[in-house]
């Protein structure tokens, strides 16, 4: 059995805990959590750099709480800290304000509710400490702040209604998503062509194809899996196949061993789609077409992870890219959450398909390329299109690559 804890930060909730310094965050994590993950003090800016705390919160589920260090801190590493928050913004699902009822500071209020709003990010207000004022002071906010939690994280009063209120409304603002529950019917079949190769741990499959397996197996979907090397004979073996799902790299040959009656597509193409925006992700493969020796390519991965000779983000796109456009293109490579602010500098954004990011961090990656007018793909599209079977992986998605 696969315990909650171990379940990737990819797939949790994200919540993260915002406010000034010293308005009691770090107190009201430890509350929630019940346990001392974060640091208290009374000294400004003992939270320096974001926390991040995996925990179940039931009956809600695997959630990631995140304490970030203190808006309005000064000084040049204060800023630093502010800005680091701010870039927390990214992958946030749900976003908890917290206010000391002795310092309510109406203009950082509103600023970070404009914040939240323009990353569309649902949000509550909390208003701390109120053991330490009148019963007239909490009920004259009370009016002020109608829609906010009123607690006291030293003394744990009003916690556990603060719990019950956040799991509510989480739960209003999900939605039931699937990778492929909605693509194929009830008793449908698919192959999932796994190449094992010098990345593949040992004893292991990736993350993506664990997600699928599991998808497929809650929509009553049968699945099969076998590395390339058997793919042709267990298509003589499984009849009336509905649907073959494949690695990006082995997107060529697996086109060339399954027949144009059966439908292909790859894993990141899947998660193109389930995390972020496929059509927008198509759309930016385009971009090959106008590029030349000066454009700058970036390269950005979810995670970090040691570089081989078989690496498809910093060997095999660069070379395939290369040929196609014959040009010796400049490439940036970034991993894991430094995701660059001047992307204006670049002229294409080669995503990886993000199975170690939420939706929220890939959705707002893509938000910031269309924002600034860069465009943005991922590895499975790209390779796709390299390999000439865009067309082909999109089939199944009815969308079509613009042929002007």
């Amino acid at each position: 059995m696969i315990k909650l804890n171990n379940t990737p930060s990819a797939n949790r909730v994200h919540i993260a805990i915002y406010g000034k310094t010293n308005a009691g965050k770090s107190s009201l994590l430890n509350a929630i959590i019940g346990q001392e993950v974060s640091l208290v003090s009374h000294v400004e800016g003992t939270t320096t750099d974001p926390v991040n705390k995996p925990m179940e919160l039931i009956p809600l589920g695997p959630v990631v709480f995140i304490d970030t260090a203190g808006l309005g801190d000064t000084g040049e590493l204060g800023e630093l800290r502010v800005k680091r928050s701010l870039k927390v913004l990214q992958r946030t699902d749900f976003a908890i304000y917290v206010m000391d009822i002795n310092d309510i500071d109406i203009e950082k209020y509103n600023e970070s509710i404009r914040n939240f709003k323009k990353h569309n990010i649902p949000y509550m207000t909390v208003i701390n400490k109120i053991d330490t004022v009148s019963n007239e002071k909490i009920n004259e906010l009370k009016k002020r702040f109608k829609d906010a939690m009123f607690v006291s994280a030293a003394k744990e009063e009003n916690i556990l209604k603060l719990k019950d209120e956040l799991i509510k409304r989480i739960k209003q603002e999900e939605e039931e998503e699937t990778i492929i529950g909605d693509l194929l019917p009830y008793n449908s079949k698919i192959i999932m062509v796994v190449p094992i190769d010098s990345e593949a741990p040992k004893g292991r499959i990736i993350l993506p194809q664990v997600q699928l397996i599991r998808d497929s197996l809650d929509h009553g979907i049968k699945s099969y899996v076998v590395r390339d090397t058997e793919l042709a004979s267990a298509l003589k073996d499984i009849k009336d196949v509905d649907l073959v799902v494949t690695d990006s790299q082995a997107f060529k040959r697996v086109s060339e061993i399954v027949p144009k009656s059966i439908k292909l597509t790859g894993f990141s193409t899947l998660f193109a789609r389930y995390k972020g925006d496929l059509k927008t992700l198509v759309e930016g493969v385009e971009k090959t077409k106008e590029l030349n020796e000066n454009s700058k390519i970036l390269i950005s991965e979810s995670c970090t992870h040691n570089c081989s000779y078989e690496d498809i983000g910093r060997v095999k796109i660069p070379r395939l890219l290369n040929k196609h456009t014959g040009l010796n293109l400049n490439y940036t490579f970034k991993g894991g959450h430094d995701f660059p602010d001047d992307l204006e500098e670049y002229d294409l954004v080669i995503h990886c398909g993000s199975c170690m990011l939420n939706k929220k961090t890939m959705q707002t990656r893509i938000d910031m390329c269309v924002e600034k007018g860069v465009k943005i793909t991922n590895y499975g599209v790209i390779l796709a299109y390299l390999n000439g079977i865009l067309d082909r992986s999109l089939e199944i998605f009815n969308i079509k690559l613009n042929k002007n």
